[in-house]
C-alpha cells in the first residue's frame, strides 16, 4: 500500500495568489493624467552605473579614454548618449578651422593651416579676393605706360645695337663687293656682285680661275662674320629678355607689396606668413599666369585654356573644416562608417580620358569634422568595414589624421596621389554596441583596452520605486508630447508599468527596453483616438497588447488547433507511467508563447544508461544533452551507493522533429524516469518545468509566464476540470506577471501552480505518493516512491548478477569492438 502525501501537504505547495501577478497600484503615480507631470527634460530612467561612467568618461581628457557604450536594442543608449555629448560639448571651446593649401615647394604634399574657429571661412574669402586683385593689378601693370615706357625703351636699346650690328656687316659686305639678303627661314645669304650687280651662275663660271678663288675667300670671310653677328645679335635678344622679365618681376612685386603686406600684418601664425611669402614670390616667377591673351584664339587654343585655368587653382584655398557655426565643440554621429566616410578623400575629375586631381579636391570625413568634439559610431557598423576599425585605432594611436587612398592599405596597387599633410586629432570617440561584442574585442584586440577604457554599460532592468513611478511619467509625458499622442490617465500608467515588469521578467522590477513601451504607448493612444476618448485609460493598454498579441500568434493558435484535434498528442487528464508534459518557449519574431511537449521514458535491464533519443538523432543541444548526463548523476547518488546501476533507459520529446536545446526540462525527464522505474503513474494534467542538479535540488528557469500560460490556453481549450496545474521552480515566483484570466482560474480553484524545491516536493504533487527518505542500513522506506524505485533497481541487479559470465563476455566483446575501431582510425 503507498503512502500518500497529505493534500494539506500539498496546498502549501501552492503559490499564493497574490504572488502570481504584482499589480502597480494607480494611486502609485502622484497625478491623475500625464498632463499634470513635468516632462523629462534629460537623462535617462533606473540607468545610474551608466550616468556615473556616461559622465567620468566625457570629462576625463586623457589619451585612451575613449568611450564604450554597451547595451541592448531598446536601452535608449544612442539618445542619451548624444544628448550627454551634446551637454559636456556646450562647455568647451571651438575647435579649429582647417584649410589645404598649395605647397609650392612639394605640389604633391598640400599644406593644413589652422584658424581659429569662424576665421578659415574669412580666410578663404581674403584669399580669393587677393587673387582677384592680384589678377587685376598685375594687367593693371602690364598694360601702365611706366612699364610700356621701360619696355620700350629696352627693346629700342636692343634695336639700336642689332641695327649697328647689321650696319657693319653691311658695310662690310659692299667693301667685299657683297649684298646681303634674308631668307624666308631666318637666315642670311651673301651674292656676290660685279659690276654693282648680282653675278649670275653663268657669269660666274666665266671667270677666271683666280677671280672665282678670290670671291669664294671673300664669301667664305663674309659668312664668317655673319655668323658672329647673328650670335651676338642672338645674345642681345637673350639680355633684352632677361631685362624684360626682370623688369617684369620687378613690376609684378611692387604691385604684390601692397597686397599682402596687410595679409601678413593679419595673420601672425608663423605657417601662414611663410605660406603667404611662397604665394607672392611664386606669382612673381609665373606672372604670365594672369596676362590677357591678345588676338584670336583658335579652337585647339580655347580647349587648352582650362589647363591654364588649373594654373591658377593652386592660389585657391580648400576650406576643408569650417567651424563657424557651431557653439561649443561638435558632436557628429556617423551612421555608414566606411573607410572614406570616416577619414576623408582624394576626388578626381576626367580631363582629356585621364583622370586628374588637385588639394582643391580633398574632401573631409567624420573624423575631420569631430575633430576636437566626439565621434559617435555603432561598433556593428564600424566592424562591416574592417580597413576602418584599423585605420581608426592607428589615428587614434598617432593622434593625427592623414588622408590616404584605400587601395594603398590594401597594398594592392602602387598610385601616385596626393599625400596631404596629416591633421593633429583631438577627439573623443565613444562606440555603441553589445556587451557580447566589448567582450570579444576585449579578448581579441590587444589595441582596444587600451584605447577604449571606459565602459558605459546599460542594464536591462531597473528597481521599482516611487522615485522611478514619477520618472516613468514624466518619460511618457515627454514622449506623448513629442510623438502628439493623447494623455495617458494614472491607471494606464500602471498599466504599462505592469507590462514593463513582465518584459523585465521580475515582480521586482521594471525593463529599461524603452523601443517597446513607446511601440506600446504609440497604439494604446490610436486605440483611444478610435474610440473617441481623450484620456488613454488601462483598458486602451490592454486593448493594444491584444491587438499585438493577435497580430503574431499566428504559431501559436496553430499549434494549439493541432492539439485540440489530437494531431498533436498532449494528454491534460488522467494518470500514466512515465508520461509526462513538459513546457517549452517558442520564438517567432518577437512574440514568445509556451507550448507543452509529451516527454516520455522508458526504462529496462541494461549497461547503456540513460539513452538521449534527441542525441541520438542529433536533434539535441549541448545544454539539453547536460541536463540528461545530470540525471544520470542524480540516480547514482541515490540509487546506487552499494552496487551498480544496472540501468538502460531511453528519453525523448514525443512529436518534436526540431533542434531541443537547453535544460530547463531536465526535472521533467527525470520525473519521467521515477515514474518508469516506480510503475507509479503520473497525473496528466500537471505540466512540469525547471532544471535539476545532482543532488535534486530545483533550478529556476526563463520564460516561466509563457510557459504557464501556454499550458492552461491548452487546458482552456480541452476543458478545464480542476485538477490542472504547472509545477515551477520556487525561484521563479518572483518572475510571475501572469494574465489575469489565469490568475482568475487559479483564484476560482479550475488551475493551479506549485513551487518545489526538490525532485522528491515535485514528484509528491505529481503522484499523490510520498517520496520517501533513506536511511543509511535499511535503505529507503516500504510504501514510497524511491523505495519502489530503488527495490525495482536491486532486482535488475540481481538479474544481470545471476548471468555473470555473460557480463564478463559481453563486457570482453566491447572492449575488443573499441579496441578494433581505434586501430582503423589510426591506420586511416
Amino acid at each position: 500500500m503507498w503512502k500518500r502525501i497529505p493534500n494539506e501537504e500539498l496546498e502549501k505547495r501552492k503559490v499564493p495568489i497574490a504572488q502570481l501577478h504584482a499589480s502597480t497600484p494607480p494611486e502609485a503615480f502622484p497625478c491623475e493624467t500625464t498632463e499634470q507631470v513635468e516632462p523629462l527634460k534629460e537623462g535617462i530612467i533606473g540607468q545610474d552605473r551608466a550616468v556615473h561612467a556616461m559622465e567620468f568618461g566625457l570629462k576625463i581628457r586623457k589619451a585612451g579614454y575613449n568611450l564604450y557604450v554597451a547595451g541592448p536594442p531598446g536601452t535608449g543608449k544612442a539618445t542619451y548618449t548624444q544628448a550627454k555629448a551634446k551637454q559636456a560639448a556646450k562647455g568647451k571651446p571651438m575647435p579649429e578651422d582647417w584649410c589645404y593649401v598649395y605647397n609650392f615647394s612639394y605640389p604633391d604634399h598640400p599644406l593644413a593651416l589652422s584658424f581659429p574657429a569662424g576665421e578659415g571661412k574669412e580666410f578663404k574669402m581674403r584669399m580669393d579676393t587677393l587673387l582677384q586683385d592680384i589678377e587685376r593689378e598685375i594687367r593693371k601693370t602690364f598694360a601702365g605706360e611706366e612699364y610700356q615706357k621701360s619696355r620700350r625703351e629696352r627693346m629700342q636699346d636692343f634695336e639700336k645695337k642689332a641695327q649697328e650690328r647689321w650696319k657693319e656687316l653691311d658695310e662690310l659686305a659692299r667693301e667685299l663687293n657683297f649684298s646681303l639678303e634674308r631668307t624666308g627661314e631666318g637666315g642670311i645669304a651673301t651674292i656676290p656682285l660685279l659690276f654693282g650687280k648680282p653675278i649670275s651662275n653663268e657669269e660666274f663660271s666665266r671667270l677666271p680661275e683666280v677671280s672665282r678663288q678670290e670671291i669664294k675667300e671673300k664669301s667664305k670671310r663674309l659668312e664668317q662674320h655673319v655668323s658672329e653677328s647673328v650670335r651676338q645679335i642672338q645674345l642681345l635678344e637673350k639680355e633684352v629678355e632677361q631685362e624684360i622679365t626682370q623688369l617684369d618681376k620687378e613690376s609684378v612685386r611692387q604691385a604684390l607689396t601692397p597686397l599682402f603686406q596687410p595679409m601678413i600684418d593679419v595673420y601672425t601664425d608663423e605657417k601662414v606668413q611663410k605660406y603667404l611669402r611662397e604665394y607672392e614670390e611664386d606669382v612673381a616667377q609665373n606672372h604670365g599666369f594672369f596676362k590677357e591673351e591678345t588676338g584670336e584664339v583658335n579652337p585647339m587654343a580655347r580647349l587648352l585654356q582650362r589647363n591654364e585655368e588649373n594654373n591658377l587653382l593652386r592660389y585657391k584655398v580648400n576650406l576643408l573644416v569650417d567651424n563657424d557655426k557651431l557653439s561649443g565643440a561638435p558632436v557628429v554621429f556617423e551612421s555608414n562608417p566606411t573607410y572614406y566616410n570616416l577619414f576623408g578623400r582624394v576626388e578626381y575629375r576626367s580631363t582629356f580620358g585621364t583622370m586628374t586631381t588637385d588639394f582643391t579636391m580633398i574632401k573631409p570625413g567624420a573624423l575631420h569634422m569631430a575633430n576636437g568634439g566626439y565621434l559617435l559610431v555603432q561598433i556593428a557598423e564600424l566592424l562591416r568595414n574592417p580597413l576602418s576599425w584599423h585605420v581608426l585605432k592607428r589615428m587614434l594611436k598617432t593622434g593625427s589624421i592623414r588622408i590616404e587612398n584605400a587601395s594603398e592599405e590594401h597594398g594592392l596597387v602602387a598610385t601616385s596621389s596626393l599625400k596631404p599633410e596629416a591633421i593633429p586629432l583631438d577627439v573623443k570617440v565613444i562606440l555603441l554596441g553589445s556587451p557580447h561584442i566589448h567582450h570579444v574585442l576585449s579578448e581579441l584586440d590587444e589595441d582596444f583596452p587600451k584605447l577604449f577604457k571606459v565602459k558605459v554599460e546599460f542594464d536591462t532592468d531597473m528597481r521599482k520605486g516611487e522615485r522611478h513611478y514619477h520618472e516613468f511619467a514624466a518619460f511618457v509625458r515627454s514622449y506623448c508630447e513629442k510623438e502628439k499622442l493623447l494623455p495617458f490617465h494614472r491607471s494606464a500608467l500602471a498599466a504599462l508599468l505592469d507590462y514593463g515588469t513582465r518584459l523585465a521578467g521580475d515582480q521586482r522590477k521594471l525593463t529599461t527596453n524603452f523601443h517597446n513601451l513607446s511601440r506600446l504607448l504609440v497604439e494604446a493612444s490610436f486605440w483611444a483616438e478610435e474610440a473617441s476618448a481623450s484620456i488613454v485609460m488601462a483598458e486602451h493598454v490592454r486593448q493594444a497588447l491584444e491587438e499585438q498579441e493577435y497580430r503574431a500568434n499566428h504559431m501559436d493558435e496553430k499549434l494549439r488547433e493541432l492539439i485540440e484535434e489530437g494531431t498533436i498528442m498532449v494528454d491534460v487528464d488522467g494518470e500514466k507511467v512515465g508520461q509526462i508534459n513538459g513546457l517549452a518557449v517558442l520564438q517567432t519574431g518577437d512574440y514568445a508563447f509556451g507550448q507543452p511537449h509529451r516527454i516520455t521514458a522508458r526504462t529496462f535491464i541494461g549497461r547503456q544508461g540513460i539513452i538521449n533519443i534527441e542525441r541520438e538523432t542529433s536533434l539535441s543541444g549541448q545544454f539539453h544533452h547536460k541536463g540528461l548526463l545530470i540525471l544520470s548523476g542524480y540516480l547514482a547518488g541515490n540509487f546506487a551507493q552499494d552496487k551498480p546501476l544496472p540501468l538502460s533507459a531511453s528519453i525523448t520529446f514525443e512529436q518534436t522533429y526540431s533542434r531541443i536545446d537547453g535544460d530547463s526540462a531536465s526535472s521533467t525527464e527525470l520525473y519521467a524516469l521515477l515514474s518508469s522505474l516506480s510503475d507509479i503513474p503520473i497525473r496528466q494534467g500537471i505540466a512540469v518545468t525547471g532544471s535539476v542538479n545532482q543532488f535534486g535540488e530545483i533550478q529556476p528557469i526563463g520564460g516561466v509566464n509563457e510557459k504557464i500560460e501556454g499550458f492552461f490556453m491548452v487546458c482552456q481549450a480541452l476543458g478545464l476540470n480542476g485538477e490542472q496545474g504547472v509545477i515551477i521552480p520556487h525561484q521563479n515566483v518572483k518572475n510571475l506577471m501572469l494574465r489575469p484570466e489565469v490568475v482568475e482560474a487559479v483564484r476560482a480553484g479550475q488551475f493551479h501552480i506549485w513551487q518545489v524545491r526538490t525532485i522528491e516536493e515535485g514528484i509528491e504533487i505529481l503522484t499523490g505518493v510520498c517520496a520517501g527518505t533513506s536511511d543509511k542500513r535499511d535503505g529507503y522506506e516500504q510504501g514510497t516512491l524511491f523505495g519502489e524505485v530503488s527495490r525495482r533497481l536491486a532486482q535488475m541487479f540481481s538479474s544481470i548478477k545471476e548471468d555473470t559470465a555473460d557480463l564478463v563476455i559481453d563486457v570482453d566483446a566491447q572492449a575488443m569492438q573499441k579496441l578494433i575501431e581505434s586501430e582503423k582510425e589510426e591506420k586511416s
